[in-house]
């Protein structure tokens, strides 16, 4: 058995300090996250500004050039990819929606790097399958339907390179995995996601307490 966990649950004092002794938002990502607020309760599918500074640094970490992002919302996880990268990089993201994407489009504008980003509106998986096969993505997100996280992994992971990372987001699910109670089907798909990715040889897994839960695979 694994040693007492030495995590928490975040208060709200506890979070805003945490956020204040990391790289805060700057006032292009503090407009975005006050912009998606007023979007009301579908807000909380933005990221947490803690893990969108994760982002950044593990994208400038692995001197990313090409990345994939499935599940862009109102943009935030895609501009702190897309800071990370050097101006030649390129990030492809991956939504359904002109009204959410729309307000991203206005904050890549702001930050000075939407000529990174190549937002393509189209069921995700149809993207994917038109990008090369080869082995030349060096980072991945996905934060999209929870029913699709398998079919997302196993349709880029062959596209990863070596030592390239995957991030997926939501693995935890507000704790949802583990109570036997909660059996809908975003659940029941995130709980196998996990069992699946846990067990494949062809990456290193961890699960990081991060904001809802944050796995980041490492392509062997």
């Amino acid at each position: 058995m694994a040693d007492a966990p030495k995590s928490f649950s975040l208060t709200a004092p506890i979070h805003e300090y945490l956020v204040a002794h990391g790289t805060p938002p700057d006032a292009v990502q503090q407009a975005l996250i006050e912009r998606t607020s007023a979007l009301g309760g579908i807000s909380m599918m933005q990221i947490a500004p803690e893990q969108g500074a994760f982002m950044t640094i593990l994208t400038r970490l692995l001197g990313v050039g090409h990345a994939v992002e499935i599940g862009t919302f109102t943009g935030y996880s895609a501009l702190c990819i897309a800071r990370g990268m050097e101006p030649d990089g390129r990030l492809i993201c991956c939504d359904v929606s002109e009204e959410w994407t729309a307000i991203a489009r206005d904050a890549w504008a702001d930050a000075g790097v939407a000529d990174r980003i190549d937002l393509r509106i189209a069921p995700a998986l149809e993207t994917i399958a038109a990008l090369p096969e080869d082995e030349h993505i060096d980072l991945v997100f996905i934060d999209a339907d929870k029913e699709n996280y398998a079919n997302y992994y196993e349709a880029l992971l062959p596209r990863v390179r070596r030592n390239g990372a995957i991030l997926v987001d939501n693995t935890l699910w507000s704790g949802a995995v583990i109570d036997p109670e909660r059996n809908d089907e975003s659940t029941v798909a995130i709980r196998a996601f996990n069992d699946m990715v846990a067990a494949d040889p062809r990456v290193d897994t961890v699960q990081l307490a991060i904001s809802d839960g944050l796995t980041l695979l490492r392509k062997r």
